[in-house]
């Protein structure tokens, strides 16, 4: 009797410690889990992000804050890819667009896209028409380019106009990893002093990284004191401000079609193979 007694009472002690294992193995599943940022994007599916900032940076050039669903949520968006942007134009058409935005996953809680506004531009009617408390709908992640620290020794980029975009979320990640030493070269053309879009963050870089980042600004319509480039952006210039043809460098463009065919000439006249270039 007491030999059962004992039996039983084993058994129950087993069974109890199974279930308090469980229920800490349980716990702690919950625990990482919930410390595990939320990813906003749905690759398939459009959502809806609200807009709860706006600030204009110049007559057509403004900055979009978008709530994600909570303070913790990220958008979830792999460094050097895009999200389609969806709205209607002055004619009430839909029309879906690629956009890069400036913030990385290390900003929790929102997102922000800087959008240049063009006159005839169909998502531009839809970004100038947007108030604060308007939605977006927005699908990703999108693009065939995807960094991961140390691809490569160093970047050279060429951008245009709103192409910064791409550009700056792909240094700004490389930058603000402490393990990330790889360096980048950019060159940045607009046609004025005005249209350089994010000016203050670029600049901030090259002041604090002057040994992993640098920039050249070029100008068609340069401003009397004027030390950057001027024209177009040449042969020479790439020459002069990015790194020489290698196998551990790549050079990144994007800008309006007319500079990205321009560019993808210079490069390989200078001898760049494809396996070292990328457009985006």
């Amino acid at each position: 009797m007491d030999m059962e007694y004992l039996q039983n009472l084993d058994v129950q002690l087993l069974v109890g410690g199974a279930v308090a294992v469980l229920a800490i193995a349980v716990g702690a599943a919950y625990l990482f889990s919930s410390k595990k940022p939320k990813v906003s994007l749905d690759p398939e599916n459009f959502k809806e992000f609200k807009l709860v900032k706006r600030l204009q940076l110049s007559h057509n050039v403004a900055k979009f804050t978008f709530e994600l669903p909570t303070p913790t949520s990220v958008l979830g968006l792999p460094i050097g890819q895009h999200i389609s942007c969806r709205g209607k134009d002055s004619q009430g058409e839909e029309v879906i667009k690629p956009y890069t935005p400036t913030t990385l996953d290390s900003d929790v809680g929102h997102f922000e896209l800087v959008i240049k506004m063009y006159p005839q531009g169909r998502m531009s009617h839809h970004f100038r028409e947007m108030r604060v408390g308007d939605y977006l709908a927005v699908k990703g992640p999108k693009g065939r380019f995807r960094y991961q620290p140390g691809q490569v020794r160093a970047f050279g980029m060429t951008a245009g106009g709103s192409g910064i975009t791409p550009m700056f979320q792909v240094t700004r990640a490389i930058l603000e990893n402490p393990n990330d030493k790889t360096k980048v070269h950019l060159i940045y053309a607009n046609v004025t002093y005005e249209d350089i879009l994010l000016k203050e963050e670029l600049d901030g870089f090259a002041a604090k990284y002057p040994d992993q980042f640098t920039i050249y600004y070029v100008l068609n319509q340069p401003p009397e004191s004027w030390n950057g480039g001027v024209g177009f952006v040449s042969k020479e210039m790439i020459q002069t401000h990015c790194p020489a043809p290698a196998s551990d460098i790549q050079v990144l463009r994007c800008g309006p079609p007319p500079m990205n065919k321009a560019m993808a000439a210079h490069l390989e006249a200078l001898g760049y193979t494809s396996e070292m270039l990328f457009q985006f």
